[in-house]
């Protein structure tokens, strides 16, 4: 697949459906008083989007191996507007419930298929930037979507957002449609390969890549991988071990002069590990911040709306330089560790003061900080994951990631009820403090061969 040509579409599906999902999720106060909820059933409704989003990513890695990143892209969209106009019209909790858990299936399933078709598509020269606009897209629906529903619920009836939301899910459709894929790509698709283009084999290479993950009790593991070829320096050399490739040439160049002492089920465990205490940290705030600006900081909810915007318009604005950097400075595992540090100052600002200038000011910082992560880790598993490994990897990383999203808010309810919303995001600055830990241990074990 042609990414740069493909690209404006992909960004426009992400735009939309993200802006989708935040239209409909300051509405769900509002469902309590519609269906007369209890806070229990609503805490459960919330758990089974999240349960979707852990099951979802391994089922929709196969489907992309096996109809390729257009046709699962349209499959995923559609399944969302399906849950949006069910929402429109749903009157029974069990069935509300339902929708949910297929909307989490079709979150990861966009996020899976999307963050594959730039690692399979780009290289190691271009996957941060390629990843950092379709994180600025994101970062657009984030802005207009909480402004948009709000707006609407004010004058209409709560049916019309999530009609609107699914207007938005058809029209990405559209979108999806127009991707252009290539002969050779559809031809590898209907026989269970991956989108990316790979370069003729010398036959007398020959690669074996170790299971990354060999543990029985872990759900995360890749297939071997044989056949693969080598640098253009090396055409003769058989390898039995080595550093994940990637069959771009400038990523085969890129791997050829890394060293890492990590073996591979370690880069697994470290890249799962460190996207589970993200994931973690991102469900307490989204759960949380809004209770704290009102019981702590007496902001009144148009000040809170205005927070989630000022974090949106700056992960917009700044993605796209961040992917950038990431490309240029090619040392992608520090870019992650300065974003978790840029999003624990964002906490650490709203937990000094109740100011909204300076509150603002630390959104400013973590919408940054968010764009500095996101960008360079899918950029950075794009570059050290093989091909035929990589959207089966992301899926499953994706999927385990979200299990800190059903997992930390239950904790920090606990840690509330003993305590108090401070003590809540106390415990969301110790998340992010053990992702960067985790992540420098990573970075130290990769070292460049002296040339």
């Amino acid at each position: 697949m042609d990414i740069r040509r493909n690209l404006p579409l992909l960004m426009t599906i992400c735009f939309l459906s993200q802006m989708g999902g935040f239209m409909i999720l300051p509405l769900f106060p509002l469902f309590i008083e519609e269906f007369g909820l209890s806070g229990w059933m609503m805490g459960v409704i919330f758990a089974l989007f999240y349960v979707g989003k852990v099951i979802g990513g391994v089922p929709a890695a196969a489907i992309y191996k096996k109809l390729g990143g257009k046709r699962t892209l349209i499959l995923m969209l559609l399944l969302l507007a399906v849950c949006m106009g069910g929402f429109a019209v749903s009157t029974a909790a069990v069935l509300f419930g339902l929708l949910r858990l297929l909307q989490g299936l079709a979150s990861t399933g966009l996020t899976v298929v999307v963050r594959s078709i730039i690692g399979d598509g780009g290289n190691v020269d271009n996957r941060g930037l390629y990843n950092g606009y379709i994180s600025s897209s994101e970062g657009g629906g984030m802005v207009l979507g909480p402004v948009i529903s709000g707006w609407l619920a004010l004058h209409w009836p709560l049916s019309v957002p999530f009609l609107l939301v699914t207007v938005c899910c058809l029209m990405a459709v559209v979108a999806a449609m127009g991707i252009k894929t290539s002969a050779p790509a559809r031809a590898n698709h209907e026989s269970g390969s991956t989108l990316s283009d790979h370069p003729l084999e010398d036959p007398s290479t020959t690669v074996t890549q170790e299971p990354l993950v060999n543990s029985a009790h872990s759900v995360l593991h890749t297939d071997k991988v044989v056949g693969s070829t080598t640098s253009d320096s090396h055409p003769h050399t058989t390898v039995s071990t080595a550093p994940p490739l990637s069959s771009s040439p400038s990523d085969a160049k890129h791997t050829q002069d890394l060293s890492t002492k990590l073996t591979q089920r370690q880069q697994l465990l470290g890249y799962g590990t460190v996207h589970f205490l993200e994931m973690s940290a991102y469900a307490v705030f989204l759960t949380y911040f809004a209770l704290y600006a009102a019981h702590i900081m007496h902001w009144d909810p148009f000040a809170t709306s205005l927070a989630f915007t000022v974090s949106g318009i700056s992960t917009l604005a700044a993605a796209p330089f961040v992917g950038y950097l990431s490309d240029r400075l090619g040392d992608r595992l520090l870019l992650c560790m300065l974003g978790m540090f840029l999003i624990g100052i964002e906490v650490v600002v709203f937990l000094s003061t109740s100011s909204h200038l300076w509150v603002y000011v630390g959104m400013l910082i973590g919408g940054v900080g968010g764009a500095c992560y996101m960008d360079s880790f899918f950029a950075h598993i794009g570059d050290h994951i093989p091909d035929e490994s990589r959207s089966s990897v992301i899926g499953k990383i994706v999927s385990a990631a979200e299990i800190g999203s059903i997992v930390s808010p239950l904790v920090a309810a606990l840690l509330m009820e003993v305590g108090s919303l401070y003590s809540v995001f106390v415990f969301n600055l110790v998340l992010i403090a053990v992702a960067i830990v985790v992540q420098a241990v990573m970075r130290s074990r990769y070292k460049t061969k002296p040339v």
